[in-house]
């Protein structure tokens, strides 16, 4: 059996493209590394933020829907998204948050067998999408965009560390990422099942916790759209392909997503789940020190350029904050 990789990247909806643009490249210093359209939606913005190159593993991207009603956490829905960082980088980002005027929870740390620590900050972003900045020695092996001002490398976010899965019933899914994905299940611990692919480390990580009687998540701002797993090439994707076929977990053909190639099926508590190559990236259409600053279109798209981007709101490159009352608020 073929086995995913760990995770590609993860999609969200927002609600102001201004906003969420300042939270992701302003305050926690991701690259902006694409700047293109929903290819479904063309009227709508899809944003791409990682490392410096959008690396597989380190993308969080997003379709910001102007005035998008508030979604809801719960049931069938990848509902924590958790980033990677050195453990010596928590301190930075508490004094960040707080100088930000950000409401979080935390430090705390959580064991997982021996002397596996991470050390767990959870906030949200504006939209009150659930986030965590996790500290965790297997960082140090993560790329990190240097770019960011206020930023160094040493606190730097590295990636995604994991997702987290609200289930109903979690047997199911669990079925899906061990059988069919090829995911290896970890431990469990406080009610919650840990799976990993590849080496285990940051990057390779899904929980599901089974909340039964919870009730089901709705989609809007600040919930995920999708989970994207990680196949290294189009040959690997077919396989893995059948074998959710053969799940009878009935995937898409496979389509070009221009950065990468993409199967989505959904797993039966609910989530969807995409299946993305690692290549060809997003050097495609623009240099790597260019990445990001312009708006890029699919070749079927360019001929509507003019209208697109007269109806696509006004977007700028976050200038760096520092003073509280400029600071960026977290709704409850």
């Amino acid at each position: 059996m073929k086995s995913v990789h760990g995770i590609h990247h993860v999609t969200a909806i927002a609600s102001d493209p201004q906003r969420n643009l300042a939270f992701y490249a302003g305050f926690l210093g991701l690259r902006f590394v694409k700047r293109t359209v929903n290819f479904d939606d063309p009227q709508t913005y899809h944003f791409y933020f990682g490392d410096e190159v959008g690396a597989p593993g380190s993308i969080l991207t997003f379709f910001p829907w102007p005035g998008a009603r508030r979604g809801r956490q719960g049931t069938g829905q990848v509902a924590v998204t958790s980033l990677a960082v050195l453990p010596g980088a928590i301190s930075f980002w508490i004094e960040r948050l707080v100088r930000y005027g950000m409401k979080f929870v935390g430090p705390n740390t959580r064991r997982h067998g021996g002397s596996d620590a991470e050390h767990v900050i959870e906030f949200k972003d504006d939209d009150g999408l659930l986030l965590e900045i996790v500290g965790h020695e297997g960082a140090e092996a993560r790329s990190a965009w240097r770019g960011a001002p206020g930023i160094s490398a040493e606190h730097a976010i590295r990636g995604l560390h994991a997702v987290t899965i609200w289930a109903d019933a979690g047997a199911s899914t669990e079925r899906v990422l061990v059988d069919t994905l090829g995911f290896r299940p970890l431990r469990e611990q406080d009610g919650i099942r840990r799976f990993a692919s590849g080496d285990g480390g940051p990057g390779t990580l899904v929980d599901v916790r089974s909340i039964g009687g919870f009730p089901a998540g709705v989609s809007g701002a600040g919930t995920v759209h999708h989970v994207a797993w990680r196949v290294p090439d189009d040959d690997v994707q077919l396989e893995v392909r059948s074998q959710v076929a053969a799940a009878m977990l009935q995937p898409t053909p496979v389509i070009d997503r221009d950065y990468f190639h993409s199967v989505y099926f959904r797993e039966p508590g609910g989530v969807l789940f995409e299946l993305a190559t690692d290549s060809p990236g997003f050097a495609i259409d623009e240099p790597v020190e260019r990445l990001g600053e312009r708006l890029m279109l699919p070749s079927q798209y360019e001929r509507m350029r003019t209208r697109i981007e007269a109806t696509l709101p006004p977007i700028h490159l976050p200038a760096p904050v520092s003073a509280p009352n400029q600071a960026m608020t977290i709704d409850d």
